[in-house]
């Protein structure tokens, strides 16, 4: 058996990296292709049954999906959509659950309404895996991206404080309470967050201190567990807590981590995600086969016809209603409501000029409040650089694939339940439908949309700005090269010579360049342009927390930051 399980794990990570070519090359997303791979192969001669336990795949499998989804979404383009993202991935979630569960209910009597609602809450989250696939490919606004991800990594945590509680109440009575409900969500999203910023600080607070980057790597695993299981015992989200944790080492991480331990963290979740991913959806498409005749047993063809039919437009239409409220809020005057914020701003900024700080606090408070009217007047450019406009906001109508979580949530109803295998077929069903529909839709949808992205000249110019704002604000920290000093004594003039057309617009660095030197002005040097480097990365991270500049722009500078810092490594 085990020899037998080698085997098959081979094939399967050779179908991923064969679909994910072929997708790439053909443009069809990659989990449509999965799945589709995935039913061929149970059909093979031969091929053993696989029954994958659904709590494998909720404690194993998705806290290290949502981790590397997390850490690397910027908080900056969470914070901008955090309207939007709520709304879609905790109201529309509820509101999904509990008309599917009373619409479900009403039609098919036989089936208890809180287990028809918890059919609602499993096929209620969206999965942002091929929508995100398909916008990269076919050039979908960063900001409907972000809107994608961000509603996909908070759903899951929504969609399973309603299922938990729609199964608590299958198991003791038939009555569903919206008033449990309420308080089990708020308790799962305030817990949540309390353990995953405890759990995310101390593990960059630990990271930070190691220089090892296999204890580094080793540690980032299990930063997704330590997070999900002590958030689930305490009756808390853990998903939520995984999500929470991630962005906070994604934002902390800029600072804390060495350019090694980015990278390095970088390429590892991104490789972990690829495999995940894939698998889930390959077995998805491999368990349908079984889970049918499993339901043949309790239901007809047309009922299930029927039900999933009924989910599935109910699904469409809640989608679409849900996003004609931001529609509507679009057009009644976002722009009347920025000129307001404008007015308030510049207002707030003629006053603050006029301020004469009498001491130090007053000083910083002063700072302080400077400080919090860029942000905000980068928020106010921002909205109307990027706004969501009614073409984007039916494209992310549009973008309603559902995949892992569905999959997994569905089959941890508990078994012995009447109407179970109908219900969890159901739900196998809406997903792949929903894959297929609006996956092979969704690239013709966005093409017709025909968005504007910016060039790739616009691109150069915003990071070289970026580049000479930060390396301004380093030499106004740091100082001139030629007042600089080390251990006591100022630099040889070579040194200056060398640095200083480096330092502004960019800093330049080659490892070469230093080994060619003297030894005793190499270290001048390496010493000189680190203490810029670090000064560099400081500006940086106060320019990212006000957000003049998109997080594209933002992360290109970081990566050129990181190579200039690698260099330093191996000078």
């Amino acid at each position: 058996m085990d020899h037998q399980f080698v085997l098959i794990a081979g094939a399967g990570l050779a179908i991923m990296i064969a679909a994910s070519v072929f997708a790439r090359r053909t443009g069809v997303a990659a989990p449509l292709l999965l799945v589709a791979l995935g039913i061929g192969a149970s059909y093979l001669p031969s091929t053993p049954a696989i029954p994958i336990e659904p709590e494998i795949i909720l404690a194993g499998v998705l806290p290290p999906l949502l981790y590397a989804s997390a850490v690397q979404l910027p908080v900056l383009d969470v914070r901008r959509n955090f309207g939007l993202i709520s709304w879609l991935s905790v109201v529309m979630v509820i509101v999904s659950a509990l008309v599917i569960g009373a619409l479900v209910h009403a039609l098919f009597p036989g089936i208890p309404f809180a287990l028809a609602t918890a059919l609602g809450a499993v096929v209620s989250p969206t999965d942002a895996v091929a929508a995100t696939a398909i916008g990269h490919r076919v050039g979908l606004p960063p900001r409907l991206m972000t809107v994608l991800e961000g509603e996909s990594l908070v759903n899951d945590a929504s969609a399973l404080v309603v299922l938990r509680t729609a199964v608590a109440a299958l198991a003791v009575t038939t009555h569903f309470s919206l008033g449990r409900t309420v308080l089990d969500f708020a308790w799962a999203v305030v817990g949540a967050i309390l353990i995953g910023a405890v759990v995310g600080l101390l593990t960059v607070l630990l990271r930070q201190r190691l220089d090892d980057p296999v204890l580094n790597t080793t540690i980032s695993f299990a930063v997704p567990f330590l997070a999900y299981f002590p958030a689930e015992e305490a009756h808390a989200s853990g998903v939520l807590a995984v999500v929470v944790a991630g962005l906070l080492t994604g934002a902390l991480g800029s600072r804390k981590f060495s350019a090694r331990d980015r990278q390095t963290q970088a390429t590892t979740w991104t490789t972990i995600s690829f495999i995940l991913e894939s698998g889930v959806f390959l077995a998805m498409g491999y368990e349908l086969p079984q889970l049918v005749n499993d339901a043949r047993a309790e239901t007809t063809a047309g009922e299930i016809s029927t039900l999933v039919l009924l989910v599935v437009g109910l699904l469409i239409a809640l989608r679409f209603l849900g996003l004609a409220w931001p529609a509507l809020q679009g057009r009644m005057g976002s722009s009347d409501r920025n000129d307001q914020v404008r007015a308030r701003l510049s207002q707030m900024e003629e006053h603050l000029d006029s301020v004469e700080p009498s001491g130090e606090r007053e000083e910083n408070r002063l700072a302080w409040a400077r400080k919090r009217l860029a942000r905000s007047q980068a928020d106010v450019d921002f909205e109307e650089r990027e706004p969501i406009t009614g073409r984007g906001l039916l494209v992310l109508a549009w973008a309603g694939m559902r995949g892992v979580v569905t999959v997994a949530a569905a089959q941890t109803i508990p078994a012995g339940t009447p109407h179970r295998a109908t219900v969890v077929l159901a739900a196998f069903v809406v997903a792949l439908i929903t894959l297929v529909l609006f996956g092979l839709s969704l690239p013709w949808v966005i093409a017709r949309m025909h968005f504007s992205s910016e060039t790739a000249e616009e691109k150069r110019d915003s990071v070289q700005a970026l580049m000479r704002q930060i390396g301004e604000a380093a030499i106004d920290a740091v100082g001139p090269l030629s007042e600089q000093t080390v251990d006591g004594e100022h630099l040889d003039p070579v040194v200056v010579s060398t640095l200083k057309d480096r330092i502004v617009p960019r800093l330049v660095s080659g490892s070469q360049e230093l080994r060619e030197t003297k030894a005793d002005t190499r270290e001048q040097m390496s010493i000189v342009q680190r203490r810029y480097l670090d000064a560099m990365r400081e500006a940086l991270g106060a320019e990212r927390s006000i957000g003049a500049y998109s997080s594209d722009t933002y992360r290109q500078v970081e990566r050129f930051l990181d190579t200039v810092e690698q260099r330093f490594s191996t000078a």
